[in-house]
């Protein structure tokens, strides 16, 4: 049996915690390090029970443990930076989606990984939820063009409204949350975008007056498709009507339909947010007195992941990748566009102008 891979944590909140749990369940991975500025490092060895290695600096970190792999799940302003030493290092990577806060840092990490020939796998959770996947086959059932219509909007306080705001120090949250919903719209469509446009408002004096924690956009694609996206952060958004994953096409319409997770209160709940529980397939055919022939389907996703299920499912690919040599030519390039899209979409809003590719 091979040697597990070493692999150096960085960044212990929400995301960080979910996978270094992951890999301390599979034989696949061993833990060398955890590393974070605060308190959360030592809150996760305590959860894991363990007593992995602790470190507040990266670049110490980095040269002690001397690790295979890093798993990087800091705030995007980090990810260029952290994920250039590693590679530097002859390191594989898992990162947090965005790749980076800004395109060229993206084409820098994506040139350097394939300089060093290591592989560099992008936390799209999205793409490896079997629910997510079923309701993106179906969409694409349902003709062209398609209308997308996408929301997740967040009432967030405590300790979310201070993630959210350091999130807001780099990104907004139609670019750092958009991007998976931007992704899943070019799956469904598989067509390139022609336009985009987007508003968006600051609702508060927290964060700094360049950046907005409300916005929405829309975006036409070459096949005639189009789609729209909102996110809003902060304790002074509505919970009505945030939970919205909804399709349709000449031959009808697929929605997500959470009934739990859609309901007040789960707003800010990172579990909440990749449940489905049911996709309601609704068809279009009609008789010759306009009275529709079939019955909408409910599928039961009763059994679909739990948020540290989709995590296991995530780093499970990470390990393959790097055991199996997986291409992530096309992995790559799609958390690229989605980020371009997501980009243009931010300068939209600062510009009040329609965005041309």
């Amino acid at each position: 049996m091979n040697s597990p891979i070493r692999i150096l944590i960085v960044g212990c909140g929400n995301m960080g915690a979910a996978h270094a749990a992951a890999y301390h369940q599979m034989t696949e991975f061993e833990i060398c390090g955890l590393v974070a500025r605060g308190e959360s490092k030592v809150r996760l060895n305590k959860n894991l029970g363990t007593n992995y290695p602790l470190f507040d600096e990266f670049d110490i970190a980095l040269k002690e443990t001397k690790p295979d792999a890093v798993c990087i799940s800091t705030y995007p302003d980090t990810h260029e930076e952290f994920a250039l030493k590693a590679l530097e290092a002859g390191c594989h990577i898992f990162i947090e989606k965005p790749l980076a806060d800004t395109i060229s840092g993206c084409e820098k990490i994506i040139t350097k990984a394939l300089d060093k020939d290591k592989k560099v796998v992008v936390g799209y959770i999205l793409r490896h939820h079997p629910s997510w996947i079923r309701f993106i086959e179906e969409a694409q059932k349902m003709g062209k063009p398609l209308v997308m219509r996408m929301n997740l909007n967040q009432q967030s306080q405590g300790f979310m409204w201070d993630v959210h705001r350091n999130l807001m120090k780099s990104l907004s949250p139609i670019v750092d949350c958009g991007v998976h919903y931007i992704d899943v719209m070019c799956q469904m469509t598989r067509s390139k975008p022609i336009w985009v446009s987007a508003i968006g408002a600051r609702l508060t004096e927290d964060i700094s007056p360049d950046n907005y924690n409300y916005g929405q956009l829309q975006i036409r694609f070459e096949d005639g498709s189009v789609g729209w996206y909102e996110a809003g952060w902060g304790p002074m958004i509505s919970e009505t009507a945030f939970f919205v994953k909804d399709v349709f096409g000449p031959k009808g319409a697929v929605s997500i339909v959470a009934k739990n997770a859609g309901a007040a209160g789960k707003s800010d709940s990172v579990d909440s947010h990749t449940k489905t529980e049911y996709i309601r397939i609704h068809h279009a055919d009609i008789d010759a007195k306009n009275h529709f022939t079939k019955k909408d389907e409910w599928i039961d996703m009763k059994d679909e992941p739990d948020h540290q299920g989709l995590c296991n499912r995530e780093q499970r690919y990470f390990f393959e990748a790097i055991e199996k040599n997986l291409d992530l030519t096309d992995h790559l390039n799609d958390a690229l566009n989605s980020l371009k899209i997501a980009f243009a979409c931010d300068e939209s809003v600062k510009t009040g102008e329609n965005v041309r590719f």
